[in-house]
């Protein structure tokens, strides 16, 4: 099939960032050697912060019934906080890859803007641990969130969960597991080309097969370390892969953005009309030309500034609050 093309001026972040992530194959028999590569690339929480007025702590919280504990990262204003906005950040990484520190960068930003309280999920990574082990860490890191909202200074009524990729997946996986087991009530889920459906079988997913960053092939290694045999039949549970949930109804708005020119546009373009079908609230952004996680690396590039810019006016209506343009 013939993929839509990029836009030129991402061209050459989209290079830097396959140099940098992608220099060995992602395959079943490499994903330790990507993963162990991968954490060479997250810097400690402390550089990221550097000298900005941003607190963490990081806590160990109850995981999910007969599982391990919950590791947290909680970041805060330097001072405190009191009555604000909670923002749940959930990583990326196929679900194979990354830490809770990947993508921090982007929670101490969010901290700064909107005086949030953000909280970073450390989840248990396929396929040692297959599908639902990270959904279930992550919805049991919400929980701790939302019950000890008050003491971090957080209002409960505006708490957001998010993530990209992997991340964007995993947060609507946790946000149909709040709505299915009555609570913590979330104001809104951030949904970033979001990795949603273990099929993998739509036209976007066909032209990226072999082409730019994380193409269909790496698509594939990943959702079979989640989901193993159960992968494409119907015994895979929406908490898994949140394609499959035949009711979109009852869950929090919803912010959705994909680039045009990458594996994950089609279901994420479904996902959001799915839940317009259902009756609910969802804001949708497909990116002409974008790659990928573009934002990331090409951040100067003219369809960044607007993606960015769109994203923080949904968290201002969302949320409340004046933020970074107020």
């Amino acid at each position: 099939m013939i993929p839509v093309p990029y836009d030129p001026q991402l061209e050459p972040g989209l290079a830097a960032c396959r140099d940098l992530i992608e220099g060995i194959p992602l395959r079943a028999d490499t994903i330790l050697a990507n993963r162990a590569h991968f954490a060479t690339l997250v810097p400690p929480v402390e550089e990221v912060i550097g000298d900005r007025p941003v607190e963490y702590a990081h806590r160990t919280v109850p995981g999910p019934a007969g599982a391990p504990d919950v590791e947290l990262t909680v970041l805060s204003p330097r001072g405190g906080a009191r009555d604000a906005p909670g923002l749940y950040g959930i990583h990326g990484g196929g679900m194979i890859l990354g830490n809770r520190l990947f993508g921090v960068a982007g929670l101490v930003e969010d901290v700064l803007a909107y005086g949030a309280v953000a909280v970073t999920v450390e989840y248990r990574l396929a396929p040692e641990h297959p599908a639902p082990a990270a959904a279930e860490d992550c919805y049991a890191g919400l929980v701790w969130f939302a019950e000890h909202a008050a003491a971090l200074g957080v209002d409960p009524a505006r708490i957001v969960v998010g993530g990209a990729s992997a991340g964007g997946g995993l947060s609507a996986a946790v946000a149909l597991m709040a709505r299915d087991r009555g609570g913590p009530a979330l104001a809104g889920q951030i949904l970033d080309c979001p990795m949603l459906d273990d099929r993998n079988d739509t036209v976007s997913s066909r032209q990226y097969d072999g082409i730019g960053i994380w193409d269909r092939n790496n698509n594939d290694t990943a959702w079979t370390a989640l989901l193993g045999a159960r992968r494409g039949t119907a015994e895979v549970s929406p908490y898994a892969a949140p394609a499959r949930a035949g009711d979109l109804s009852g869950l929090p708005p919803a912010y959705v953005s994909v680039g045009a020119a990458e594996v994950f546009r089609d279901e994420a373009v479904d996902y959001a009309t799915r839940i317009w079908e259902a009756g609910g609230a969802a804001e949708l952004h497909v990116w002409a030309g974008g790659y990928h996680g573009f934002t990331g690396f090409s951040p100067d590039t003219e369809v960044s500034r607007s993606a960015v810019a769109a994203r923080e006016s949904w968290m201002r209506r969302v949320l409340g609050t004046a933020g970074r343009s107020g």
